[in-house]
């Protein structure tokens, strides 16, 4: 069965084809859930799109490794594949807080690969300062906006994912959000809302 064939099946359907031998329906459901993954470690991780990839391909090598045991509706897939891409991004930034001990301007640089019109320029600049203002969050609070408002997340799969109650999610959602407004505020220029209210 062709991969397109496997469009209107479920992410935890597909574990079960996998685990049977359907190498069709683990090619399916690489190609959904990697990009997310991938994309969720590379915000938690600070724009550090070698580790990002480095996670997003041990998710799968776990998630592929555990197919056989694989009991549909006890979880998501993809809330199994963000608890063990956050796990494996804390680990990361904890090696690289003990590196930083070291060497304090290793900082990667976010690379803008989309030159051109002065709007794409814009907006890789606000993207650049929301990503910088994530960097200043605490870890966890850090984890639960990005899963919430970038990802889409309802606070019951985040909860399930950073393993906390629903309470929880909803406290550091609300913090973080009042932390990144705060540092956010202080960078309209970046943000091009300059305000250009006081002039004439």
């Amino acid at each position: 069965m062709a991969f397109d064939a496997h469009g209107d099946v479920s992410d935890e359907a597909l574990m079960v084809l996998y685990a049977n031998g359907d190498r069709h329906a683990a090619l399916a459901l690489t190609r959904r859930v990697t990009p997310r993954v991938l994309s969720y470690a590379a915000r938690l991780l600070g724009g550090d799109r070698a580790e990002a990839e480095d996670v997003a391909q041990e998710t799968m090598l776990r998630l592929w490794k555990i197919a056989p045991d694989w009991r549909q509706g006890e979880t998501k897939v993809t809330t199994w594949a963000y608890r063990v891409a956050t796990n494996l991004c804390i680990d990361r930034q904890r090696a690289r807080g003990r590196r930083r001990q070291m060497a304090l301007d290793d900082a990667p640089e976010v690379a803008d690969a989309a030159p051109g019109a002065e709007g794409r320029l814009q907006d890789a600049g606000r993207m650049a300062a929301l990503e910088a203002a994530l960097r200043e969050l605490p870890d966890r609070q850090r984890q639960a906006v990005v899963l919430r408002h970038l990802e889409g997340m309802t606070n019951p799969e985040i909860a399930a994912i950073m393993e906390i109650g629903v309470e929880a999610v909803e406290s550091l959602t609300a913090r973080g959000k009042r932390s990144l407004s705060a540092i956010l505020s202080g960078r309209k220029a970046d943000l091009g809302y300059e305000d250009d209210g006081d002039a004439g």
